[in-house]
């Protein structure tokens, strides 16, 4: 999932529009490299095997950060990304203070960390 692929109604209902895995089966071994490098979740970029729901979730984290924040979290979720690195080694504070997010509630820091 990406932003881009959330669309709105003439209602302003909310549609997904990402059908990559609509026809497999069973997507909770999956091991395809498939996605968008900033959305993508990093066991995916480790080449490891996958569920399509959490990965899905991965993604759905770094859209709401986007739509909250208006940027992006990380450029990639890889340990020698800097600020992805400071949420894998837990500076979640000094994390929110260099992506100006110190006035964010503690449940919206906890929902996408």
């Amino acid at each position: 999932m990406k932003l881009e692929n959330i669309l709105l109604d003439e209602n302003l209902n909310l549609k997904l529009a990402d059908f990559g895995f609509a026809c497999y089966k069973n997507i909770d071994a999956l091991k395809s490299y498939r996605g968008t490098m900033t959305y993508m979740a990093p066991e995916i970029k480790e080449g490891k095997q996958y569920k399509g729901t959490q990965v899905d979730l991965f993604s759905f984290a770094v859209i709401l950060f986007i739509i909250v924040q208006g940027i992006f979290p990380f450029k990639e979720a890889r340990t020698e990304e800097y600020f992805y690195n400071l949420i894998m080694t837990d500076q979640t504070d000094l994390y929110f203070q260099k992506v100006n997010g110190t006035g964010l509630s503690n449940d919206f820091k906890k929902l996408v960390l």
